[in-house]
């Protein structure tokens, strides 16, 4: 057994003790478990063989966690025409095993120690939940879709918050960037430079998918780069009105930037990204973040919406934890929950869709403000297509020339004559340069 003793424990009967005994086995290096011989070596035999099987049985399938059945194998044997059960355990193939009835606690959790079987400390136990978590994160086994990969954006980041101990040599696996065969996992393509996985952003014009007004992709490269491009988008989005009437200024916002902020995170870190990527939707009346997998293995929307951590990518967690965009503190979901309640939770087996719905009377009033703004360039002597510019600058500042004439139907030179013409009998100005600059409508 590769130098391992393979130790043989024997028992005179079937008795409740037999599920510690496996599990001991199981956090150990296995062995081999008798029913039938006293401790002495006599052999006594089972008498209610069925019976005591389906107990065993049962114990296997119920009493132990994780399931621990392939580990296992159970076999009858005769010695002096007395039957005997002789249980073959495996060295577990997760780093740690329970008796249900206990958890994850050293009543529940036991290992074999030569002759005898002894509870795990707590720290043995803390130790092996973390690994046996890691080893079977599927982001670090799958392997990449591509083979080469570069990581400079994500050295960056760790050398500005001070991680500098993380050299070429060792970078890549003390992030986990590469399986147990040497090749780039999941999890490396997705932080890596350039990569084949997008990341989209879609504004929808109404309150359905009808008719999309803009779509953007920040995906294909790091997704801490990403993020960043996604944050930054949400927060230029995030239209306020101020109301200048009282001392001190009192401003509303479309809706509330950290919230979505969370909802974004969420959604990063604990999406399956074996389904497909996250995707973020703006309706007129409110934002969409999809994200796929559903809840993960084992966690209640009870323990979701009380903001218990258990994330499905623990350690992609962990990274974004490294750079201080998320916090340990579990607080994400309940201030998104205390500011738009449980029913911005849409919860399935198979995806959770967080709706943050816009503020009404910023809403209102933005409405307010284009009738208006509309009514008065109406009143000038405008070419149609001059109107419709104006129209779709009041819809979206930020537009270029030729974004416009997509959405309005018009050539981008029309467009561009439309636009000298406004900023000549000074309907509108340009702020910022050409291409990051936008649009003023001038009353």
């Amino acid at each position: 057994m590769n130098g391992v003793i393979r130790w043989v424990l024997t028992k005179e009967k079937y008795t409740d003790s037999i599920v510690k005994d496996i599990v001991s086995f199981l956090n150990s290096d296995g062995g081999t478990l008798i029913v039938g011989i006293k401790d002495d070596g006599t052999v006594v035999g089972v008498d209610k063989l069925d019976e005591t099987l389906r107990k065993i049985s049962d114990v296997i399938t119920t009493q132990i966690e994780p399931n621990p059945q392939d580990e296992i194998t159970t076999e009858v044997r005769f010695d002096e025409k007395k039957a005997l059960i002789v249980l073959n355990i495996s060295k577990g193939g997760r780093n740690i095993y329970c008796q249900k009835k206990y958890g994850f606690s050293s009543n529940g959790c036991t290992i074999r120690i030569g002759t005898t079987c002894k509870e795990m400390t707590s720290e043995q136990i803390k130790i092996r939940y973390e690994q046996n978590f890691i080893d079977n994160e599927y982001m670090l086994k799958k392997r990449s879709s591509m083979a080469d990969l570069s990581f400079r954006e994500l050295k960056i980041y760790y050398a500005e918050k001070g991680y500098h101990i993380l050299d070429d040599s060792s970078f890549e696996k003390n992030l986990n960037l590469k399986n147990q065969n040497g090749e780039y996992n999941l999890l490396g393509e997705l932080l890596a430079d350039r990569n084949n996985i997008p990341l989209i952003f879609v504004k929808f014009h109404g309150i359905n998918k009808a008719s999309i007004s803009e779509t953007s992709d920040f995906g294909y490269g790091c997704l801490l780069t990403s993020y960043t491009k996604i944050k930054n988008r949400l927060i230029a989005e995030n239209i306020c009105i101020s109301d200048t009437t009282v001392r001190p200024r009192v401003d509303k916002y479309l809706y509330d930037i950290d919230c979505v902020n969370e909802a974004v995170l969420n959604s990063l870190v604990h999406n399956d990204w074996t389904i497909t990527e996250p995707q973020i939707s703006m309706f007129s009346d409110r934002i969409e973040v999809l994200s796929h997998g559903g809840l993960p293995n084992g966690m209640t929307k009870k323990q979701f919406f009380e903001g218990i951590s258990k994330p499905r990518n623990a350690t992609l967690m962990r990274i974004f934890l490294s750079m201080g965009l998320v916090e340990h503190t579990g607080h994400g979901i309940p201030t998104i929950v205390e500011h738009y309640g449980e029913e911005a939770f849409e919860i399935e087996t198979n995806y959770i869709k967080c709706t943050i719905k816009f503020d009404k009377d910023v809403m209102d009033k933005l409405n307010r403000i284009i009738v208006s703004e509309i009514n008065t360039v109406q009143n000038e002597t405008l070419k149609p297509s001059e109107e419709k510019v104006l129209k779709a600058i009041l819809s979206n500042p930020d537009d270029t020339a030729l974004r416009i004439a997509e959405k309005i139907g018009l050539s981008q030179r029309t467009v561009e004559r439309a636009l000298t013409r406004l900023q000549q009998v000074g309907k509108i100005e340009r702020i910022g340069n050409k291409r990051e600059g936008r649009w003023i409508v001038i009353k």
